[in-house]
């Protein structure tokens, strides 16, 4: 059982990173299989539904990731601005030096599926606003009314998945600072 878990698991990952990085349409099921070295009909035994299912578990699993790297990282500061100028900043590091968005976002499924798979766009939906739970909660706990912090949740995480996609293209975290910068004036507890 525990090598079944194991091939599942396998596949997620694989499938997550090919995803993040050439896109749910440019990969197919044979390059997962083959680099996740995983046989053909462990892929059709874990997802018989095929690639979306597949791709549903994905998001499911790269989602939770990025929720816990949040919520730690908020945890760690207790003032909410200077923890959420924080999140950005290392977002932003992490830009600078690698150019990749591993366990940031899942911006590139949710713009590929979007008006293709509702079951998708509702998965990446269902993150976007946990993430924004998460922003609101760590606001609400600093004082703020629950309304205000529900809305500026919002806005934070919408500011920095814009910031993550604008920073890609230029291939630089100085988009993300720009917004880091803008925090304090934002929010005010």
């Amino acid at each position: 059982m525990n090598n079944k878990i194991n091939t599942k698991d396998n596949l997620i990952e694989t499938a997550a990173k090919l995803f993040e990085t050439k896109g749910y349409y440019a990969t197919g099921l044979n390059e997962i299989l083959a680099v996740s070295g995983s046989p053909k009909g462990s892929l059709y035994y874990h997802f018989p539904k095929g690639k979306e299912q597949l791709a549903l578990e994905a998001i499911h699993s790269e989602g939770e990731k990025i929720k816990s790297k949040v919520q730690i990282s908020l945890d760690r500061i207790e003032n909410p601005v200077d923890a959420i100028v924080s999140i950005i900043e290392d977002i932003a590091t992490i830009i600078d030096s690698d150019q990749k968005t591993k366990d940031m976002t899942i911006s590139l499924i949710a713009l590929e599926t979007y008006l293709t798979s509702e079951i998708l766009r509702n998965a990446c939906l269902e993150i976007y606003t946990s993430l924004e739970t998460i922003y609101a909660e760590k606001l609400i706990k600093s004082g703020m009314n629950k309304d205000n912090a529900s809305k500026l949740g919002c806005v934070v995480s919408e500011m920095i998945e814009g910031g993550i996609t604008y920073s890609l293209v230029k291939k630089n975290g100085y988009p993300l600072r720009l917004i880091a910068e803008q925090i304090p004036k934002l929010i005010t507890i």
